[in-house]
């Protein structure tokens, strides 16, 4: 964890990266921007489907809060009258042939954020090959797919692309992995059809989201109370999201008193981890919760949360996806 501290304090605040990560950086650039060439050029082939496609992703590393938001633009679409699927990597499962998720997904097989998805009512695809994964989803009868995580990923072609920033963290120095968080350069986020502000103070060419989290629910049995009711408790707090110090935050602005326990992103628990021994609440991500409901004990937790977005965003969305579905 020490390296990954230095870096994002050189990422995110006044600290120095490491002289190799500049050597690092510039090989990373080159190997964007030859990729890149291939697809303009042909030399490695798009899929086209037979449907719009929508891709929501981030052009940094760690958390933004793009599955809220993929959640969100799929709610919208179904109420606008679509059948929406979603198509993910899969990112920690062990999945690798494109899979259907059905009702109850395996987590460690296909991974917590499809799972979390899915959870939603929407169907979900998981596979390294998301244009073939993206194509079980056209047969179960979708219309509209939404790629998460998906702007790195051009084998599949797209048509909306929807960008979405920490509002807090921004860009930090604005630089290339790993001297910087960027996955790609800063033109790529101008290039965007849409670019989602996740808290902080969006720019103006930038649509504001808040992610909203007022209750918390039992992972053992169907108890729900209001957020609120932990004010003024001692709480351990369990996050392993991109970005965990913002599920902290939202907790103490609650008013409770958090025990932090920060994990890797995607992180794989084990009972042991959780097993605190002082009886205090548990409370952890949606995200979270996904993997540690098998071993659950009563007093744990999940706080889930709703990306709230203005209606001027989704009915852009919406007018150009039925442009789109006319053609």
């Amino acid at each position: 964890m020490a390296l990954v501290d230095t870096l994002e304090a050189a990422w995110y605040g006044d600290g120095r990266a490491p002289w190799w990560t500049r050597p690092l950086a510039a090989l990373y650039s080159a190997v964007i921007h030859l990729r890149r060439a291939f697809y303009h050029f042909g030399w490695l082939r798009r899929v086209q489907l037979d449907a719009p496609v929508i891709v929501i992703g981030n052009i940094s590393v760690g958390g933004t809060g793009k599955t809220p938001l993929t959640i969100a633009v799929v709610e919208a679409l179904r109420t606008h009258g679509y059948r929406p699927g979603v198509v993910s990597r899969g990112y920690g499962g062990s999945q690798r042939e494109p899979m259907l998720l059905d009702d109850k997904p395996d987590p460690a097989r296909v991974g917590d954020e499809p799972c979390l998805i899915r959870a939603s009512g929407v169907p979900v695809a998981v596979g390294r090959d998301r244009p073939a994964a993206a194509q079980l989803l056209l047969d179960a009868g979708c219309n509209v797919l939404v790629a998460d995580d998906g702007l790195q990923h051009y084998a599949l072609a797209r048509d909306v692309e929807i960008g979405v920033v920490d509002g807090t963290r921004r860009f930090g120095n604005e630089r290339l992995l790993p001297a910087g968080p960027l996955r790609e350069p800063m033109q790529r986020w101008e290039r965007l059809n849409f670019r989602v502000c996740n808290g902080g103070t969006p720019a103006a060419d930038e649509y504001p989201m808040r992610l909203r989290g007022q209750v918390a629910m039992a992972l053992t049995d169907a108890r729900k109370q209001p957020l609120r009711d932990f004010g003024g408790q001692r709480v351990h707090a369990v996050a392993a999201i991109g970005h965990p110090e913002r599920f902290f935050d939202s907790l103490r602005a609650a008013g409770i008193e958090v025990i932090a326990h920060p994990f890797a992103d995607h992180h794989t628990f084990a009972a042991a981890e959780l097993d605190f021994a002082d009886g205090l609440p548990v409370l952890m991500t949606d995200k979270d919760a996904v993997k540690c409901r098998p071993f659950a004990q009563p007093h744990w937790w999940r706080v889930p949360v709703r990306a709230e977005l203005p209606a001027a965003f989704f009915k852009a969305l919406a007018a150009r996806v039925d442009r789109l579905s006319r053609h």
